[in-house]
């Protein structure tokens, strides 16, 4: 009976003491709740965009010329290089004339047998035409001289154009230039057979020069503040100039996807030669965006977005937004944010939805 009364005692102490340890644990547990995150936040508001565009191009001439034989041939000369500098009246490559030269001597010939014949039939003509003056010839064989004559003087008309014609031929083997400009390519050499119209040179005509960009035609869909674009040369800054856009292409290229537009120098530099590569400036008519700092932008399922607070509840939510462009400190946006709207610009990273969070001490609203 002893024994059995000292274990109850034991027990009982054993879970007095247990159900003392739970409720101190329980004590221990049982703070004050954690604090609410703590961020930053401001007020989106409704900001002037006026995005610049900057595109790298290239210094191209105004006007530039294909150059071509006028006659098929073999090339026997090719007097110029690329890069070359040439004058109006230079020549630039000469054909084999040999077949040039026989057709003007043929056509010389033919010019002589027709000035013979015409001769003679002037001769004719002016005989019957003084017998019939006498009444010793007859009216028919008058007309007969008289139609010979004129069709002497027809057969040397034509023998002469002819000549003219191969004379022409002869001089087109010939290349000259025909205007002063910078040879920008060549397409033959010496020996090759060309044919007629088929392009031998490519010449950039001196004169005026374009500042040449492939322009993505988004860009298109706005205006632009200032016609003026300013030009910089990317091997030497400080060599600038102005221009203004003097063609837009009504094509977009398929292998590129952009457009191209050529701006007119209003001057031309020589540090600004010909395939000199430029960057040129210009800033779009300015409009109005949502804007927030960039520290606001977050990202949700991949896709930009900012955490908004509610002014009233201080939960959170995860906004997605579209965004038109950026600047330095300033994300702007196309869609999804409301003038007004408070955002977390600072300990966005431990938020989630729904959440209850303090507004930071001296943070914007």
């Amino acid at each position: 009976m002893e024994y059995s009364r000292r274990w109850r005692r034991s027990v009982c102490c054993t879970v007095m003491l247990a159900v003392s340890g739970l409720a101190a644990c329980q004590e221990q547990t049982s703070g004050p709740e954690n604090p609410p995150t703590a961020v930053q936040v401001e007020a989106a508001v409704l900001a002037d965009y006026a995005p610049a565009i900057r595109l790298t191009g290239e210094i191209r001439a105004r006007v530039e010329s294909d150059l071509s034989f006028r006659v098929a041939g073999r090339i026997t000369e090719r007097l110029v290089n690329v890069g070359d500098h040439v004058m109006a009246d230079q020549v630039l490559a000469r054909l084999d004339p040999q077949q040039q030269q026989a057709t003007v001597t043929a056509a010389e010939a033919a010019v002589l047998s027709a000035e013979a014949v015409l001769r003679q039939a002037t001769s004719s003509y002016e005989r019957q035409k003084a017998l019939l003056a006498r009444g010793f010839t007859t009216q028919r064989e008058h007309d007969q001289a008289v139609e010979a004559y004129r069709t002497a003087q027809a057969s040397r008309a034509d023998a002469r154009a002819r000549l003219g014609t191969a004379r022409d031929h002869l001089s087109d083997t010939v290349l000259r230039a025909g205007v002063a400009g910078v040879i920008t390519a060549r397409n033959a050499e010496t020996g090759q057979v060309v044919q007629t119209a088929q392009t031998v040179f490519s010449i950039a005509q001196d004169g005026p020069r374009d500042a040449v960009f492939n322009v993505n035609e988004s860009i298109f869909t706005h205006e632009l503040a200032n016609p003026a674009i300013a030009l910089t040369l990317v091997s030497d800054p400080a060599v600038t100039a102005t221009g203004v856009v003097r063609e837009i292409s009504p094509t977009v290229d398929r292998a590129t996807g952009t457009v191209r537009a050529k701006v007119g120098l209003a001057q031309s530099l020589a540090a600004m030669t010909l395939g000199a590569s430029v960057i040129g400036e210009g800033r779009l008519e300015p409009r109005k965006f949502v804007a927030v700092p960039w520290s606001a932008l977050s990202s949700g399922s991949g896709q930009p977005a900012v955490w908004t607070v509610d002014p009233e509840t201080k939960a959170v939510l995860l906004k997605p937004i579209t965004i038109e462009g950026y600047e330095t400190g300033k994300v702007f946006m196309r869609d999804g944010l409301r003038p007004g709207e408070i955002v977390a610009t600072g300990g966005a990273q431990f938020l989630r939805p729904n959440q209850v969070v303090a507004v930071a001490k001296g943070a914007g609203r």
